[in-house]
């Protein structure tokens, strides 16, 4: 039931959070932005609310399958770790047993996250990468009988969008990033449900096995602002490295993104989107945590 239950927090997850996912997107890739609300106002401008959803489809239709696999795997490792180790899956787990388990949640994730993460951050830049292709004003007029009209988008949306990238960039298009990917999610996750289980524990009443319906909404939306807070750095370098290829590629691998982009725009570079990812996490992940704790007692109640 954790798979089931983790598929249903991870979709009401991506409902809560998308549009703010989007800026956070913009920001990171494109350094014409000076802030969120620069963000938002110019995407507001130019493509209304529309803009703010744009790649949603695909997130919704995968998200949980992901969300499923995510928490489905950390709770069977938790399990088998368990079962090795004091004999019982259902013995406390110690501190380093949830923190392994979510670290294996955050490896195995990425195999199918990479492919919709692409998708999703072409299709959400694909805007700003339009107006750089168009003609500088400055540049050598040439009279022509054709007025000039405005580029429609590449890309149709998330499928015509993965189809293309795979004829023209091949399997390792599909899998750009991958490795920013592998070690955001990888320690990410492991923060984000250590510190659920720390702040769970915390915050149960005495007397009572679990937190009530207030703790796992302070827990979750906690757990979910350490592991971005956490994330953030590998976060711009995958979204960098996933844009790059619309046009001339730009950067030659991670680490060699990650040195251009300190030494044109410094280290805080790192850190865009910080704020942002952190004030999304916090009501995304009270939703995910409620919706995934809600439908274990339900299912719970319902077998016993």
């Amino acid at each position: 039931m954790d798979f089931v239950a983790g598929a249903i927090g991870g979709v009401c997850g991506v409902a809560v959070g998308y549009p703010l996912d989007t800026v956070k997107v913009r920001i990171q890739t494109e350094a014409k932005y000076t802030g969120i609300w620069d963000c938002v106002r110019d995407t507001y401008h130019r493509e209304r609310v529309r803009g703010f959803y744009r790649g949603l489809s695909l997130p919704v239709c995968t998200v949980s399958l992901v969300s499923s696999v995510s928490f489905g795997t950390y709770r069977h490792c938790l399990a088998h770790i368990c079962r090795v180790r004091y004999g019982s899956a259902d013995a406390k787990p110690a501190k380093t047993d949830i923190t392994l388990s979510g670290f294996a949640s955050g490896l195995v994730r990425v195999f199918l996250t990479s492919p919709t993460e692409v998708a999703k951050v072409r299709l959400q830049t694909q805007t700003q990468v339009q107006q750089r292709r168009r003609p500088s004003a400055s540049g050598p007029s040439v009279p022509s009988a054709v007025p000039p009209t405005c580029p429609g988008p590449r890309f149709r949306g998330p499928l015509h969008c993965l189809a293309t990238v795979a004829r023209e960039e091949g399997l390792r298009g599909l899998y750009k990033g991958s490795s920013a990917l592998l070690f955001r999610d990888g320690h990410s996750f492991a923060t984000y449900f250590l510190s659920y289980a720390i702040l769970c524990e915390w915050l149960t009443p005495t007397g009572q096995s679990r937190p009530d319906v207030s703790g796992v909404l302070v827990a979750g939306g906690c757990a979910g602002a350490l592991a971005w807070a956490v994330a953030t750095p590998m976060d711009v370098i995958k979204a960098r490295l996933q844009a790059d290829g619309q046009g001339r590629q730009r950067y030659r691998g991670l680490l060699h993104c990650v040195l251009t982009s300190v030494r044109e725009e410094g280290p805080r570079v790192l850190f865009k989107g910080l704020l942002l990812n952190c004030c999304r996490a916090f009501p995304v992940n009270m939703v995910v945590f409620v919706a995934y704790e809600a439908v274990l007692r339900l299912t719970r109640g319902l077998l016993t």
